[in-house]
């Protein structure tokens, strides 16, 4: 297996509005960021994946970009940026950025153009249609609720947008929109960035006849819910497209081949056999997916809002599949909360009576996997979920249309906050927890959303003077996993499948093993060793319980959300 520095990296990801507000205008901003550089590096960090921060209109928080080449005014300036790049490089980190091309906003100047007129040199730069008989030119549903497509009056024509109607789609079957956005990504990285993360990079092809959705069956995603919508997920016709593999390896060849960088890519309704297209390492695409399989494992037959409970068995099924099947292929991402996905101790976790031991269990699973790990900004304190008084108080346009939709389509408003509760975005985006202060050390004005109430418990200054803190306990893992190999490359091999309380796997790396358990549940447990582990000797690498680290490892009572990990024949 090749090594390289990205498989040997932990990311950091920081979503600027939420992270740290510099000017008291209560929105985070790049000189936020720099003032806390220590900080992260104090973790231990590698790499920062920095969220968008060019030039939007913010109708999707950043992600509907009017200027690839400008930052966004409440975030600073391109000055401020090169100061950002320069204090990472200074500190020996790196810096990802984020790239969204399946869209841009309605606002930039190609689409501008574009719906002036039929034959405007941009017109074919997004997806144009007329309608079919008074109505869409199909029937797919947006990923953000209602039709996927917008009517414009200037040329009586619509427009393909499979998220917001200011988030146009481009048209990647014109060959000119590619040339576009390589210069533009060849344009970054000369300035000195180490690689992007790519939004929703799947959907970039679309069958180009556009055909109906109506008679698929709801796949993993956007389903339909118990009641009719005219509209539907329409995956099967732009998710992993007919053109997306030859485009992906366009780019490489065109600009991301040219570099020492690293790519990751957002790929909704991926398996690992889809995967492995995308990361292969013969393949020259990208370096890693984030795939969605385990954050829908919680999801019912009506899709995300649907909730039902997990078991542990399907997430060590899911991991367990992708650990083995991109293994000395390709390489894997491990996260379980990101900025669109909720706090992942409310979610996996016990976020009241075990929030430190489940936080720690959790993180061990991230960081003794194989793959690169993600920590989202608070994951190392333990941030939690929020439950706001009412939906005025929610900012993420998914959450506030769905809740539109449901509502108006007579489900109870009380069923449909409680899934909020679980799964909206803004779950995330709730201002980084610094201190105990009136708005938790984030601003000095009215933050932009709503601090979670429980910051003057949960804080990093809290946690920077607990040396039993989640905070130093991930610093740990992310030193253990740069002085040993085995963490980094050793292969996997999954224990007690069928157990629903522990996760108990094995790496194996040259003459060494590591042997991993967990406890997901908050009842004690009995762990016993399968006999085709064999050792001559162990050795306690961390634990997030004080352990007799004399004590027989066939035999373990394990705590609530116990997280243990031996080094075997060392």
């Amino acid at each position: 297996m090749k090594k390289t520095w990205w498989k040997e990296s932990v990311v950091y990801q920081i979503y600027p509005r939420s992270f740290m507000d510099s000017n008291g205008d209560g929105i985070g901003d790049i000189p936020g960021i720099i003032s806390k550089l220590d900080y992260l590096q104090l973790l231990g960090v590698h790499v920062i994946w920095l969220c968008p921060v060019y030039e939007s209109p913010n109708d999707d928080n950043g992600y509907d970009i009017s200027n690839y080449q400008n930052i966004m005014d409440e975030f600073g300036t391109l000055d401020d940026w090169e100061r950002l790049l320069d204090g990472l490089h200074q500190r020996g980190m790196k810096l990802i950025m984020d790239l969204v091309v399946n869209h841009s906003s309605d606002e930039h100047a190609w689409f501008v153009e574009s719906r002036k007129s039929t034959d405007n040199p941009y017109r074919d730069y997004y997806i144009w249609r007329p309608g079919k008989e008074g109505r869409e030119p199909n029937d797919w549903s947006s990923f953000f609720s209602g039709s996927a497509w917008q009517y414009d009056e200037t040329t009586e024509e619509y427009y393909l947008h499979l998220f917001s109607k200011k988030q146009p789609d481009l048209n990647w079957e014109n060959p000119t929109v590619r040339e576009e956005v390589y210069k533009m990504m060849t344009w970054w990285l000369d300035k000195g960035i180490d690689g992007f993360r790519m939004d929703v990079i799947n959907l970039i092809s679309k069958d180009p006849k556009l055909p109906d959705a109506r008679e698929e069956t709801p796949e993993l995603g956007t389903a339909e819910p118990d009641h009719k919508f005219p509209y539907h997920f329409g995956g099967k016709h732009f998710v992993n497209g007919p053109r997306v593999h030859e485009y992906l390896q366009e780019m490489n060849e065109k600009v991301l081949s040219k570099y020492d960088i690293m790519t990751v890519g957002e790929a909704i309704n991926v398996t690992p056999e889809d995967g492995a297209l995308y990361v292969g390492e013969d393949r020259n695409e990208l370096n890693m997916v984030f795939h969605f399989e385990l954050m829908r494992v919680d999801a019912g037959k009506g899709g995300k809002w649907d909730i039902r409970p997990w078991e542990l068995t399907e997430i060590k099924a899911i991991i367990s599949k992708w650990q083995t099947l991109l293994h000395n292929k390709g390489w894997n991402s491990n996260y379980m909360n990101n900025h669109d996905q909720a706090r992942m101790v409310s979610r996996f976790g016990n976020d009241t009576r075990y929030r430190k031991e489940s936080a720690k269990m959790l993180g061990t699973l991230l960081h003794t996997l194989q793959g690169t790990p993600y920590i989202y900004q608070g994951e190392e304190i333990g941030m939690t979920n929020i439950r706001m008084p009412s939906i005025d108080d929610y900012q993420d346009i998914e959450t506030l249309n769905m809740y539109q939709e449901y509502t108006a389509a007579g489900i109870d408003p009380d069923k449909v906050m409680e899934s909020i509760y679980i799964k909206s975005r803004d779950n995330a985006r709730t201002p980084m927890q610094w201190d105990d202060s009136e708005h938790a050390g984030f601003t000095t004005g009215q933050p932009w959303m709503t601090v979670n109430p429980n910051h003057d418990k949960i804080n990093v200054a809290e946690a920077l003077k607990d040396q039993e803190s989640i905070f130093y306990y991930y610093q740990k893992l992310i030193t253990l996993r740069g002085e040993n190999d085995i963490l980094v490359y050793g292969d996997y091999r999954l224990l007690l499948p069928d157990d629903e309380q522990i996760y108990a796997y094995v790496r194996t790396y040259e003459e060494k093993q590591l042997l991993v358990v967990l406890n997901f549940s908050e009842q004690p447990v009995h762990f016993q060793l399968e006999d085709s582990v064999e050792y001559e000797r162990y050795q306690l690498l961390i634990s997030n319980y004080a352990v007799d680290e004399q004590q027989d490892i066939r035999e373990i009572d394990l705590q609530p959300y116990e997280a243990r990990v031996y080094i075997l024949n060392q």
